[in-house]
């Protein structure tokens, strides 16, 4: 294999697949990306954990067709501290075993494992295929990233819930709850994606299927069955496992008869929150909303640091009452707010309360209230 490639497309190349390569790895193959040169001008990289596989294309001078493997991590770190506009040469050929790259006045030489070891992670049918414009499918995936289980037991919260709604309106809809807060995002459902089954697409993937999106803007192909979804982007293709498991009825956890609207600068509201919870304990994070007389006064305590609050002004009507939030879940639904306003609905202080976002009706979140 003989190829010259420009190092801007190499590296954007590889910093896609090389996310996907765990930094500790039993399989010593795992840890390597896979080069496919052919006579069309093209390289493709391929990397894998045996969950996630992603393929990427890059254009390049290909002299002499070929494949080979090398270390993922050490080849980025590599091509990054190379001078910008660098022709990057990657040959093989000399020593069996061997990957030469060459740049400037630079020059190394990688040990390599065989291509025939690298892993194939077989697809199956994915017989649901429909397209998501790159635009709203980031929408669907940052509006509900931020509410993704972290706890490992409950498997099934580990992921966003990607599927259709037919109910009334029709809609392809992502959720994510952990339990503490809840985001449902729902976008027009495309062709399709009637009747494809109800997926929870694991949180690498969707970490790496946002890295994607980041210079992606066009559509984005999906494909899926009950065990894989795959997307194609432009250069790029990323295929995942699902997780396997029953995601909870959400529905149930969205409150209906809630009737106090609560609505407030975002701005202010969020630079209260994030000040008065510097002083609040660091393992629950819980501040005070004392809720009345067109204001509302955010406060935190804890025995060591103090007391702190601060007065910001709201719409709020009825007689007011005290309601405490993890400061930190506050501010990260707080972030997906895209309106200058932010409107809580409540009920009580002890029911869950639901979040809205006036620029955008197809989102709603759902936070529960704790003790303060």
């Amino acid at each position: 294999m003989k190829l010259t490639i420009e190092r801007s497309a190499l590296l954007r190349s590889l910093s896609h697949v090389q996310s996907v390569v765990e930094r500790r790895n039993t399989i010593p193959i795992l840890s390597n990306v896979r080069l496919d040169a052919d006579g069309e001008g093209q390289v493709r990289l391929t990397a894998t954990d045996m969950d996630i596989a992603i393929v990427e294309a890059a254009s390049a001078n290909v002299a002499q067709p070929g494949s080979i493997t090398a270390p993922a991590h050490m080849m980025y770190d590599i091509v990054r501290k190379l001078p910008d506009g660098a022709e990057v040469q990657i040959s093989t050929g000399g020593a069996e075993g061997k990957l030469s790259l060459e740049a400037g006045r630079f020059a190394m030489t990688v040990s390599c494992l065989p291509v025939e070891d690298f892993p194939v992670m077989a697809e199956g049918d994915l017989p649901f295929e429909f397209t998501v414009g790159a635009v709203e499918l980031k929408r669907l995936l940052l509006k509900t990233r931020f509410a993704i289980s972290t706890e490992e037991t409950r498997y099934y919260l580990n992921g966003i819930y990607l599927h259709a709604v037919s109910d009334g309106e029709q809609a392809l809809r992502a959720v994510a709850t952990d339990g503490h807060r809840l985001a449902r995002v729902d976008s027009a459902l495309p062709e399709g994606a009637e009747g494809m089954p109800g997926v929870i697409v694991p949180r690498k993937a969707i970490a790496e299927v946002l890295k994607l999106l980041e210079e992606e803007e066009a559509e984005v192909s999906i494909s899926l069955s009950e065990t894989k979804i795959r997307f194609g982007f432009s250069a790029a293709t990323l295929t995942s496992k699902l997780i396997d498991g029953a995601f909870p009825d959400y529905g149930r956890v969205i409150p209906e008869g809630n009737d106090r609207v609560l609505g407030v600068d975002h701005k202010a509201f969020t630079k209260a929150v994030d000040l008065v919870s510097t002083v609040s304990t660091e393992k629950s994070r819980a501040v005070k909303l004392s809720l009345g007389g067109g204001k509302i006064v955010v406060s935190a305590a804890s025995p060591d640091a103090g007391s702190a609050e601060e007065e910001v002004d709201a719409d709020f009507a009825g007689d007011g009452f005290d309601i405490g939030f993890n400061a930190r879940y506050v501010l990260d639904m707080a972030d997906q707010i895209e309106s200058d306003r932010i409107e809580f609905v409540l009920a009580d202080a002890a029911s869950p309360t639901l979040v809205r976002d006036p620029k955008d009706a197809g989102a709603v979140y759902v936070i529960m209230p704790m003790r303060v």
